[in-house]
């Protein structure tokens, strides 16, 4: 079996998100890709189905569990297989093209809804414009793109708050930039993220509204650093993103 390690939203190695990305001539047992991910120690690896006709099977795994949809090991996969490729997965059909040293994706659109979650356990001190949830994901926003670079939660109460999972943003502090994101996912094995893809199918429709565009740029300010294209389209976001092949290699096992 083929084996890629890619590091996606970036242009540079070694900054982005890196995903594995395994090539599968035919269906894989869970419990045998969830021990490749555990190997592995990405933030998610992808198991792609390669061999027959048609749209290709595609699963993500963390190091401890399979997730339903993941931004950066998709843009990954894509990367990989080159061309327009249509994948099926638990979050339904997913189209991806590879073109020109970019990678497109069409995801469906996540809109927060707001909530009354408590948040200081998590971050203590800091102060919520907004506070709201996805469909597994606490999102918050806060005033200054400082805040967001400088945030440091309590991982084992956020562990314990729901499903683990919190995006915090605030407008954009450089040029080019619409808004700033951090996300952290200790609920599934990521402490914090670096750059996460299917957040932007939440950070998205949140902006676009409060911006009054459907374009936009975001910035995941993690120590390694993202850039996410997006492009509304009534329920789905289109993300484009940037990936570089630092390894390939065969799996033995």
């Amino acid at each position: 079996m083929r084996l890629y390690i890619v590091d996606a939203f970036t242009s540079e190695a070694f900054a982005g998100n890196s995903a594995g990305v395994v090539l599968l001539d035919s269906p894989g047992d869970a419990d045998w890709m969830q021990s490749v991910a555990a190997e592995l120690k990405h933030a998610e690896t992808a198991f792609v189905e390669v061999g027959g006709e048609g749209p290709k099977s595609l699963r993500w795994f963390t190091p401890e569990t399979e997730v339903d949809l993941c931004g950066h090991a998709t843009l990954a996969t894509t990367h990989v297989l080159g061309g327009e490729q249509v994948f099926t997965t638990r979050s339904g059909e997913l189209r991806c093209r590879a073109e020109d040293g970019w990678v497109s994706m069409d995801f469906p659109s996540d809109p927060p809804r707001e909530s009354d979650d408590d948040l200081s356990p998590i971050l203590p001190g800091v102060s919520f414009a907004y506070v709201g949830r996805s469909h597994q994901n606490l999102f918050a926003v806060v005033d200054k793109a400082s805040v967001v670079r400088s945030l440091e939660p309590d991982l084992a109460a956020l562990r314990a708050h729901w499903t683990g999972r919190l995006m915090v943003t605030a407008p954009g502090d450089v040029d080019g930039i619409d808004f700033v994101t951090r996300f952290f996912a200790p609920g599934v094995g990521i402490d914090e993220d670096p750059v996460t893809g299917s957040a932007h199918c939440v950070l998205a429709p949140y902006w676009a509204a409060r911006l009054g565009r459907e374009e936009l740029v975001g910035e995941q300010a993690s120590a390694r650093g993202g850039i996410v294209r997006m492009h509304l389209d009534g329920d789905r976001v289109l993300l484009s993103g940037q990936a570089v092949t630092v390894v390939s290699g065969e799996l033995h096992v």
